[in-house]
């Protein structure tokens, strides 16, 4: 499960990876824990736009912690958010953490997308009690699995952030997969 991942770019940059305007954003470039602000891209009046939220949905009724990946979705709590494109946004990543080895032993490994500097991670959004964010899982690729066999973010082809901020849910579902691990 990824709660960890960097975004190494100031707001200019990103906004230029996505064709889009930074507005005032005021993102310098850092790391990204749960709990902490960084910026996603939504569509708002027909355009994209990069906001500032928060990462970690308000979890569940029966929850105890805000939830940072969604994996189930086919779970009633997700499948509203998942099926209106408005929900949707792309999260901004230049790398991600995944924890390896065994317990008492383990070490962080970092993956990243070399043709892209700035990738993109399907997400959700809320705006519950805070303007919040949560990043889709997979099945992790072979490259993945070899350190995280449970899970890998959703990463998205360039050519596919169109189609995941506005396609229906039975297309945009299909972009749910395992990034291929050559291009990593």
């Amino acid at each position: 499960m990824c709660n960890l991942y960097r975004l190494d770019v100031p707001a200019n940059q990103i906004a230029d990876a996505f064709g889009i305007d930074a507005g005032r954003d005021p993102w310098a470039g850092d790391y990204v824990a749960p709990g902490k602000y960084a910026p996603v891209v939504v569509r708002a009046d027909g355009q994209k736009v990069m906001v500032p939220r928060v990462w970690g949905v308000p979890p569940p009724p029966n929850g105890d912690r805000p939830v940072t990946n969604v994996r189930n979705l086919d779970s009633p709590f997700w499948i509203g958010t998942l099926r209106h494109t408005m929900f949707r946004c792309l999260i901004p990543v230049t790398s991600f953490q995944e924890w390896g080895g065994e317990r008492g032993r383990r070490t962080q490994h970092w993956f990243s997308v070399p043709s892209e500097p700035v990738f993109a991670i399907a997400g959700i959004w809320r705006d519950s009690e805070v303007a919040s964010f949560a990043m889709l899982t997979t099945d992790p690729n072979p490259l993945v699995e070899a350190v995280h066999p449970k899970a890998m973010p959703v990463i998205l082809h360039s050519y596919d952030h169109d189609a995941w901020l506005r396609a229906d849910w039975k297309e945009a579902r299909q972009l749910v997969a395992s990034y291929p691990s050559q291009l990593m």
